[in-house]
């Protein structure tokens, strides 16, 4: 047979390895590129987009720190799933919930694993559907591409990463390091440019005036329809400009306006907005997203057999990998993009459009190379946001499938889970599964992914190319709105499951280290019970947010719904697979645990 238990990892990671696939998967040059657009769909919490990041990055700093101080003592494959049993086994009255807590710690841990990287391929076809319209418009839309379209790439890419995954994970480092050099260099270059077009654009200076449809900047304002507002075209869908008493088109002049005439939030006037609180309970909403954009640290945690120094270097590669990606890339990068905006761009406009960073690109570009030259700034750094879309679903599929590697060689999960592959030395099995369920997310995730807040107005429908891969799934902007928004409520799913996977971590780490003389109050209960309070409070917003009304209504509670049902299988699984087996619930000693 191909596949059996004897093979086991081999350590062949440094710290540069780990940490390279942890930069992977906290990837910016994906994220900025993905999540902008999520983010600004999040109801009216979007002026809080920067502090909101600001504040996922300081629980993920608390939890990055109790991963660290955790792996010191528990060098192993498994991450979490691995530290839960071996915490309580440490302690005299706990040792008895073992199982217990590492069943719930893998289940729920799985949350996050098995649904991120669903979000990761959706993402990835909207991506490629945006290039792909922009480079061939009479097929399909690049603001808006068709579902069915955008589900068959998250179906190939899905199949596709984890071809390179099952390799082995010498490959996978080596892709990832040289992944995390493009994709970083690319974005500060963007970040760059797009805070010189603020600096060189103040208010009542000539711009460019940005059209989501044919994804091209003008000089002109645009003549709008009496009736409904809406932008008056010809018959190629060019905007036609406003015209002067003169019969000359009007230019058009940036301004900096904070709300249109609904409440809608469009652009900050000044650099103390882009960083400001506006309302703490934005914030705390603005988190529960933005957690995509930094999970990922601790997914060296789950290479403890790959590592060849474990106790040393996966600490620091927790915490290095978080304060680069995190703290010096994000925090830069959304600043310019959420400073960038204005009356050409406004972020109603980053809303409406399945990639509004590629379209800062085109303007910036633009402003750089010449009006109708900005394409090919866009393009070029849209290879490179490709590349990390690779490495950090590359870096998810591996995490996940060492999870579900442990469990199964656990019998917590089916047995053949906990096979080795002889030659790769990798979980293939656990890999391929995770494939498939990554691919029918994805496909679940794009089919509604231009409903709710980001419904397209029917005009843009009705001037979608006409085919089953540009308009099969759009009805009207009616029936959409009234939809929940596919891709946020997969990707809330996900959250949730990073939240309790990080607070029971956090957990962890606070009951490991109890009464151990090397015992420190700052790193081993004040950091953490920080990191679990942050992580609980994060988790009750799903609940809070909808019932006050705060920002998006439907697509939290039907993630904090997916959860509970999660949850409930997990706990009617245990309980039979138990029986089934034999095994005792409570561990009746420590010398039971083979």
């Amino acid at each position: 047979m191909a596949e059996q238990k004897a093979p086991q990892m081999q350590a062949t990671l440094g710290l540069t390895g780990l940490t390279s696939n942890a930069m992977a998967l906290i990837a910016p040059g994906a994220f900025l590129w993905l999540t902008f657009y999520i983010q600004a769909t999040t109801g009216v919490t979007a002026p809080t987009m920067w502090l909101g990041i600001f504040a996922a990055l300081l629980l993920c700093l608390a939890t990055a720190v109790a991963y660290a101080e955790i792996s010191k003592l528990y060098p192993g494959t498994g991450s979490s799933y691995y530290y839960a049993e071996q915490a309580m086994l440490s302690k005299d009255r706990a040792f008895k919930y073992a199982r217990i807590a590492k069943f719930i710690v893998g289940w729920g841990s799985h949350l996050y694993y098995w649904v991120y990287p669903g979000v990761m391929v959706a993402t990835t076809g909207i991506f490629v559907g945006y290039v792909v319209g922009f480079l061939y418009p009479n097929f399909l839309s690049g603001s808006n591409p068709g579902p069915i379209f955008m589900g068959l790439v998250a179906i190939a890419f899905s199949f596709f990463v984890a071809w390179i995954a099952q390799k082995g994970a010498g490959a996978s480092t080596a892709v990832n390091l040289a992944i995390n050099i493009v994709q970083i260099s690319a974005l500060v270059v963007f970040s760059v440019l797009a805070l010189g077009y603020r600096a060189s654009h103040p208010s009542g200076t000539p711009g460019f005036q940005y059209d989501n449809q044919t994804l091209s900047t003008y000089t002109y304002q645009f003549a709008t329809s009496p009736k409904d507002g809406s932008i008056m075209r010809d018959a190629s869908g060019t905007p036609l400009p406003l015209l002067d008493s003169a019969g000359k088109p009007v230019p058009f002049s940036i301004t900096y306006p904070d709300h249109d005439s609904s409440g809608n939030f469009l652009t900050h006037q000044t650099a103390g907005s882009v960083i400001g609180i506006h309302k703490i309970s934005w914030v705390f909403i603005q988190a529960t997203v933005a957690i995509l954009i930094l999970v990922g640290f601790e997914s060296v945690t789950s290479m403890g057999g790959e590592a060849k120094n474990p106790t040393k270097h996966i600490p620091i590669a927790v915490i290095a990998s978080l304060l680069i990606q995190g703290l010096i890339c994000y925090l830069f990068e959304y600043f310019a993009a959420n400073y960038f905006l204005n009356s050409g761009y406004t972020m109603q406009s980053a809303a409406g459009s399945a990639a509004p960073i590629g379209d800062m690109m085109i303007i910036v570009g633009d402003g750089l190379l010449g009006q109708g030259h900005g394409k090919y700034f866009m393009l070029a750094e849209a290879f490179t946001v490709f590349l990390a879309l690779i490495g950090t679903t590359l870096s998810c599929m591996n995490t996940g499938a060492r999870v579900t590697y442990a469990m199964g060689k656990d019998a917590e999960v089916p047995e053949h889970f906990g096979f080795l592959h002889a030659k790769s030395l990798t979980p293939r099995r656990a890999i391929w599964t995770l494939a498939a369920i990554s691919a029918v997310l994805g496909c679940i995730a794009v089919s509604l992914v231009f409903a709710d807040g980001s419904a397209p107005t029917d005009a843009t429908i009705a001037a979608l190319p006409h085919g089953i891969f540009s308009s099969f799934g759009y009805s009207t902007h009616d029936k959409l709105a009234a939809l929940p928004n596919s891709l946020l409520t997969i990707t809330l799913t996900s959250n949730f499951g990073t939240f309790i996977l990080y607070a029971l971590s956090c957990f962890l780490c606070i009951v490991a280290y109890h009464k151990r003389p090397d015992y420190n109050v700052v790193t081993h209960l004040l950091i953490p019970g920080f990191g679990l309070l942050a992580n609980i409070v994060c988790m009750a917003f799903y609940l809070i947010a909808p019932v006050f009304g705060l920002g998006t209504t439907k697509e939290p509670l039907l993630a904090l719904g997916i959860s509970a049902v999660w949850g409930i299988y997990g706990a009617i699984y245990f309980i039979r697979s138990s029986k089934a087996k034999g095994k005792a619930v409570l561990i009746p000693s420590k010398q039971a645990v083979s």
